[in-house]
């Protein structure tokens, strides 16, 4: 990923530096660059860079050059950063990446102007590149921003449904919204590689299948430590995911087991009460009593081993084959 970022940087950079100052300097705050006076920070976090990473090595996997795939990775991390900002006001996020939010830091009404900046300059930057590949990058991009929407709709829609009942958020419901809101663009990262990188139909569509999956296992991972992870590398609160009331995988497959953990959890966020402190601690206990948080982890492994065998049905160049099944890894293993 280090890698990928150094390649991409420049290019980056440039395209942050076309948008207005004020909307600039807001997007450097979100992307870890600088602090809220415009100055470089140090102590800011990047992010981890995946979508940029996989663009590369979707180029550099049917043979290109992966500095042929840089369009795509900017367009890819400006799309990411652009759903960040929104997200994170819809959800009510104050921190992101264990620093105020951009809308904490600069307002609403800013932050929002900036995401709809960064996702203009995204499209821009692949609209503008030469060649007879820019059309169906373009379009891959676009596709993806209309599933994007999808899943924050159903994500956002899942916080006034029941928690059992009729209407009650079902796992395969989840999985589906994930699809859309997570799956979808790291899928995209991999298939722009592909493209710019004038690969056949059929194996843009096997890496955005193979990415798909991939974003599958990775929001399973982020559901983990959305109620299990360490505030110190997440950068988020202890029982984010719990003191939000979000509809996340654990707590959806830990209701859905029967057991008497299950019905002890179902009861307790049936009855209104407020989540926080201690409640936040027992309901993390029951959920993985009653085994959400090993089935989220086989989950992840499932599609994690599904993109691995997609990636099997294309022709690609042993060493990028090599390192994405490497990052795959890593992405399981994580701890932020």
């Amino acid at each position: 990923m280090r890698r990928s970022r150094d390649l991409v940087r420049p290019a980056l950079v440039e395209a942050v530096g076309r948008l207005h100052p004020w909307t600039g300097e807001m997007a450097a705050y979100g992307l870890g660059w600088a602090d809220t006076a415009g100055t470089p920070d140090p102590g800011g976090s990047e992010g981890k860079g995946v979508r940029q990473a996989l663009a590369v090595l979707g180029a550099e996997a049917v043979g290109a050059d992966g500095a042929d795939a840089v369009p795509g990775a900017v367009a890819v991390e400006l799309v990411h950063t652009f759903s960040l900002l929104h997200d994170d006001i819809m959800d009510d996020d104050a921190l992101r990446r264990q620093r105020p939010a951009v809308w904490k830091a600069y307002g609403t009404g800013p932050a929002v102007l900036t995401g709809d900046a960064l996702l203009a300059q995204a499209v821009a930057s692949l609209a503008e590149v030469p060649g007879p590949r820019t059309a169906a990058a373009v379009r891959c991009l676009c596709a993806t921003l209309t599933a994007l929407v999808s899943g924050q709709a159903e994500d956002l829609r899942f916080e006034d449904r029941p928690w059992s009942g009729p209407g009650a958020v079902e796992p395969e419901q989840y999985r589906s919204m994930a699809e859309h809101k997570t799956g979808a663009l790291l899928g995209c990262a991999l298939a722009l590689g592909a493209i710019l990188g004038g690969a056949p139909d059929r194996t843009v569509a096997i890496l955005d299948r193979a990415g798909r999956h991939l974003g599958l296992a990775f929001q399973a991972v982020d559901d983990i430590l959305g109620i299990w992870g360490d505030p110190a590398t997440t950068g988020k609160p202890v029982h984010a995911d719990l003191r939000q009331g979000k509809k996340t995988y654990p707590v959806l497959v830990a209701m859905a087991g029967g057991s008497r953990s299950a019905y002890a959890l179902e009861t307790l966020l049936t009855s209104g009460r407020r989540i926080d402190g201690a409640t936040a601690e027992h309901v993390a206990a029951l959920v993985e009593e009653a085994g959400g948080r090993t089935a989220t982890r086989e989950e992840a492994r499932r599609h994690l081993d599904a993109a691995r065998r997609a990636l099997r049905e294309a022709a690609l160049t042993r060493s990028a084959a090599q390192e994405l099944d490497v990052l795959f890894t890593h992405l399981l293993d994580r701890t932020w």
